[in-house]
């Protein structure tokens, strides 16, 4: 069986924070770890990329990848809590839970995210609001099959976002920031015109390689974020 990209990051991570290869310690080449982990070549070569983007190891041409001796220190990411957002701002928070259902994952989520066409996936459509107005529309996918206990939660109460963070941490993180146009589901639920500008926010979360959900974030007109690292 092929090891996907994230599994092979995350055991090149642990054999390097538990010590297997010791700081200084030349890494196996590209072509010997897709042998040992029956993968392709290319996959290797982004693990290592991205190892490489976080200081964990130094590679150098025709001098081949180390373990560095002092990990780059990183700018580390905290998924914000946006009851706690919206709460520092001084305004009244309010929750409300749209849809729920439970369903094989689509297409574009199982490439995503490397599911299986027959995963379960937890399907949540969400809002929440400041001061009674529309601020951020919640719409989550949670891969059942790495969190099987989100099956039975109560989120008529909790949104997922504080849950998830109470429940599980995240090992890797892929977030991305673009402008959406409001469709007719989106103007009704944030009360803006159809064809407005938006600001949304996808932020996919991976525990030791195994995918754990899926979040898309559209926010009211206006919205500006500031990031603190």
């Amino acid at each position: 069986m092929r090891t996907a990209f994230r599994g092979l990051k995350e055991e090149i991570r642990t054999r390097i924070v538990e010590g297997v290869w010791a700081p200084g310690e030349l890494v196996p080449n590209e072509v010997d770890l897709a042998v040992e982990f029956k993968c392709a070549r290319a996959t290797v070569n982004r693990a290592m990329r991205e190892l490489a983007e976080e200081g964990l190891i130094e590679r150098k041409r025709k001098a081949g990848t180390r373990v560095r001796t002092a990990p780059l220190r990183q700018a580390r990411f905290t998924i914000p809590v946006v009851r706690k957002e919206i709460e520092a701002r001084g305004a009244e928070y309010r929750y409300a839970l749209v849809r729920r259902e439970i369903m094989q994952p689509p297409d574009w989520l199982r490439a995503r995210l490397n599911l299986a066409q027959d995963d379960e996936v937890l399907h949540l459509t969400c809002m929440h609001y400041a001061e009674g107005n529309p601020y951020q529309f919640e719409i989550r996918w949670i891969n059942l099959g790495a969190l099987p206990k989100a099956k039975d939660a109560d989120f008529s109460k909790v949104g997922p976002n504080e849950w998830l963070i109470a429940e599980v941490p995240f090992s890797d993180a892929e977030i991305s920031f673009s402008a959406t146009s409001a469709d007719e589901d989106l103007s009704q639920q944030l009360g803006c015109a159809r064809g407005d500008a938006l600001f949304m926010a996808e932020r996919s979360t991976w525990w030791q390689g195994q995918a754990i959900t899926y979040v898309r974030l559209v926010f009211q007109r206006g919205h500006r974020m500031t990031t603190r690292y």
